[in-house]
């Protein structure tokens, strides 16, 4: 059985005003300890599982971490879980730490795919964000990545950061376009509690400016367009945020999608085995501290229930482009005792196909053309 191996790395340069992950800026000398307890923490798992065919660095910025490190933690996962050939090795990275050294070190390590936070061509939208590279740093990362021989990179976009307007996100998907990654995320700025810009934004104050995030309408349009100008540059659209050129798809991320097992290792990081969940703290001192006194830095532990991995092959599975196969799931989970809610779920799919906001083809349920980015409320309508 293959599955994933994703390493988190919760550092970063400075923390951006729109973040809600469990990052933080700290000093360098933490690095090191860091890596050492994920090799450790790597060292002591079950490996019983099978070896893994994908395998992702992310973050925060593990770009930050030296190649040496990135390399020990890579020889380690070889070594005890077995990483299978030809495995899909992703860094994530964000532009101004992307060197031409750097990027052939990385290539020697193993890595085959670099996946860069651009997240907008726009200098005023990036300096608003609190992100430390500028516009030109996001084309020379791209010349040192070329040069030292990946050809499968991905960027991200924000649609929605402030001070975003048609305009400027109209020239961030002409510049994206004319860079040709292999892999386009784009994402609809999140306004919640768990970021400064969230918390501002929800409280009526100024800072992060704030004042200056685009309407829902805007963002909704932004990201219309950029599904009509991706397309017609020949990226396929096959998960909501995610647009791949053939051959390019994220195969790390498929597996979370699709309900396949990964094993999560560092601070915050989470696991799945196809029965349950878990997940290590999130604070990274916390974390080294307890692989240091041979503790499980294991923080809570889920039992995934029928009823819950039912609703998950319905919210993940239509998440992606080709939907969720109806017949399989009716053979699935009927044999399970769950006649009763498929029916009720049949039925609330044929409310939402005369609304116009999914569709059938076959036995296959897909969100309808155009409301991809309503997905949320479609969710909430099916799920009850």
């Amino acid at each position: 059985m293959s599955l994933g191996a994703y390493i988190q790395v919760p550092f970063c340069q400075t923390k951006c005003t729109y973040c809600n992950f469990h990052t933080g800026v700290v000093a360098r000398d933490r690095y090191a300890p860091y890596a050492r307890a994920v090799c450790s923490e790597i060292a002591a798992s079950d490996s019983t599982g099978g070896a893994a065919d994908t395998v992702y660095f992310g973050g925060g910025t593990p770009s930050l971490l030296d190649p040496a490190l990135l390399a020990e933690i890579v020889d380690v996962l070889r070594q005890r879980v077995g990483v299978a050939a030809p495995a899909e090795i992703t860094l994530e990275a964000d532009p101004e730490t992307i060197t031409p050294e750097k990027a052939a070190a990385w290539l020697a390590v193993g890595f085959n795919r670099i996946s860069m936070g651009a997240q907008s061509f726009s200098d005023a939208e990036l300096r608003a964000a609190g992100r430390m590279h500028r516009r030109a740093d996001i084309f020379h990362a791209t010349d040192a990545l070329c040069a030292a021989g990946f050809r499968n990179t991905g960027m991200d976009l924000i649609a929605g950061l402030p001070h975003q307007t048609h305009e400027s996100w109209d020239e961030s998907i002409v510049e994206i376009l004319a860079l040709r990654p292999g892999h386009i995320s784009i994402y609809m700025l999140e306004i919640d509690e768990g970021s400064r810009l969230g918390r501002e934004s929800l409280a009526g104050g100024p800072r992060y400016s704030a004042g200056a995030i685009p309407a829902d309408d805007a963002m909704a349009e932004f990201y219309e367009s950029a599904c009509a100008r991706l397309a017609a540059a020949g990226y396929e659209h096959y998960e909501i945020s995610n647009w791949a050129l053939p051959g390019c798809r994220s195969r790390h991320n498929l597996k979370y999608w699709r309900r396949e097992p990964y094993l999560g290792f560092g601070a915050g990081a989470h696991s799945f085995d196809g029965r349950a969940r878990w997940a290590n703290v999130h604070d990274a001192a916390r974390y080294v501290a307890a692989i240091e006194e041979g503790s499980s830095p294991r923080e809570q532990v889920e039992t995934v229930t029928g009823e819950q991995a039912l609703d998950e092959e319905f919210f993940l599975g239509l998440r992606q482009l080709e939907g969720v196969d109806l017949d399989r799931i009716a053979r699935q989970y009927g044999a399970q005792g769950f006649g009763p809610r498929i029916a009720d779920l049949r039925g609330r799919i044929a409310a939402l196909c005369s609304a116009g906001l999914v569709e059938m083809d076959g036995p296959q349920l897909r969100l309808a053309p155009g409301r991809l980015s309503v997905s949320n409320e479609v969710f909430v309508e099916l799920m009850g």
